[in-house]
């Protein structure tokens, strides 16, 4: 079951990058945009293939997008913690347009002698086209009403591998330097904490909790996601209103709420609400609140 992944000599595209091109090149169409169009390129992901040079700017570079890229690292979390950064820097006048691509090979970090984690984890990749509302040529184009991230520090998922490893031989090969957790703890301690960063979040934007039609949630256990949508409902959440996608793509890490929204965010209508939240290590949080414009 271990993957296999042959390195790659220099002068061919990284792996990583291969998959988040796959799926710019679709987000991009479904956008109706083109590369050029782009000048901002964020590489969010829990795992990333190397140091530098950079992910993003690799991507930049084979999709012939313009002005800049870089790479962002905040585990699960990732995919909305690189949303809020893209729509930050378009509101402010530093990017017109920008890919938040989320390339997610979590076959790499486990360890397949832990029979505790090995099976949960798929590899993806996913993106979105974030631009302002008035330029959006999108048939199906959402706009964000508020983002809101939050981190907590926590020892309960941890992955110790990195360049510093080869400093102390005495660690390489431990089963620390890949994904680790605890899980019980995880649940007791992330599901009250993401519940109350969406009710305080919609709460501050004045949206009523039952007015939202969909809640596209992180996709690591079903178990934490109808805690959560419960919390926040007042209620047991209908399966359309909380998507699960696990039983087909598995835990893929950042790109799981993603996964779910795009799978399952055609048949809403103009108007209507949902939130976007992914959560994980660190830990971490973010809440996207969205509302479909056509």
């Amino acid at each position: 079951m271990c993957p296999r992944i042959p390195e790659r000599p220099n002068d061919q595209i990284s792996i990583l990058a291969e998959i988040g091109v796959t799926a710019a090149k679709e987000a991009l169409d479904r956008a109706g945009r083109k590369p050029q169009d782009i000048d901002c390129v964020i590489v969010a992901c829990s795992n990333l293939q190397r140091a530098y040079p950079a992910i993003a700017v690799e991507v930049q570079n084979v999709l012939g997008c313009a002005g800049f890229g870089f790479d962002m690292n905040v585990a699960c979390s990732s995919a909305t913690f690189g949303m809020q950064a893209a729509a930050d820097m378009i509101r402010a006048g530093n990017a017109k347009a920008a890919l938040v691509i989320n390339p997610e090979i979590c076959s790499g970090h486990l360890n397949f002698r832990d029979r505790d984690s090995h099976f949960i984890f798929g590899d993806v990749a996913t993106a979105i086209v974030l631009e302002k509302k008035e330029d959006t040529a999108s048939r199906n184009a959402w706009e964000i009403l508020g983002t809101r991230l939050k981190t907590q520090f926590s020892n309960n998922i941890r992955n110790n591998f990195g360049f510093l490893n080869r400093a102390a031989p005495e660690g390489i090969g431990k089963a620390d330097k890949l994904f680790v957790q605890e899980g019980r703890k995880v649940f007791k301690e992330v599901v009250p904490m993401v519940a109350e960063l969406i009710v305080s979040h919609l709460s501050d934007e004045n949206i009523a909790p039952e007015s939202l039609k969909r809640m596209w949630l992180h996709q690591a256990n079903i178990n934490m996601n109808d805690f959560i949508s419960r919390k926040v409902l007042g209620r047991d959440a209908k399966p359309e209103e909380s998507p699960i996608i696990l039983d087909t793509y598995a835990n893929t890490s950042s790109a799981g709420s993603i996964i779910a929204f795009h799978k399952f965010s055609d048949d809403l209508k103009k108007g209507d609400l949902g939130v976007i939240c992914s959560f994980g290590a660190g830990y971490s949080a973010g809440n996207v609140i969205v509302k479909k414009l056509h």
